[in-house]
């Protein structure tokens, strides 16, 4: 099974995702509301998810508070994101915890973010859709999904498996 671990944003940090405007645009693949999350670390191919949420439970993972960003971005060519900021001690514990299960962890800082759009063909332009204002929201995490992703013709779906309270205070 694909899994990863993410946090999942509350309904009204959600809402302020989706008044992004999304016009269609040939070669952009629109995300939806059902797929905005925060990835913590992408874990790819496991067998199941026990060892992870074994590993997640016994692990100190801190309470957080995140703030949506200002704006759209690119991230790379392909994708449209939001920043997510005040993530990154969770995401660390998170890495550290599951660094044995599944892929090795990333070899690059963690960069917290909601992806919004990706080019759906190679050469799509995204530079237009850059730049838009989105409105600032704070919000509580005090809990990580262990999720599994779903492959399909028009993009993915998630399955959170399992959620792990974080214990620590932020």
């Amino acid at each position: 099974m694909r899994l990863f671990v993410a946090v999942w944003p509350p309904p009204e940090v959600i809402d302020a995702i989706a008044a992004v405007a999304r016009p269609p645009a040939d070669g952009v693949r629109w995300t939806t509301r059902d797929q905005w999350h925060v990835t913590l670390r992408f874990l790819g191919e496991v067998a199941a998810p026990d060892p992870v949420v074994a590993a997640l439970e016994g692990a100190p993972l801190p309470a957080a508070d995140a703030q949506l960003g200002e704006r759209v971005r690119r991230l790379g060519r392909g994708v449209l994101s939001i920043d997510v900021d005040g993530l990154d001690g969770v995401a660390e514990v998170v890495t550290s915890a599951t660094a044995e299960i599944g892929r090795p962890p990333e070899s690059r800082p963690f960069h917290g973010h909601v992806t919004v759009a990706r080019a759906s063909r190679r050469g799509a332009d995204l530079r237009p859709f850059a730049g838009e204002q989105v409105t600032l929201h704070r919000f509580a995490v005090r809990s990580v999904a262990i999720v599994q992703s779903h492959l399909g013709r028009g993009g993915a779906s998630y399955e959170t498996l399992h959620e792990v309270a974080c214990k620590s205070p932020v």
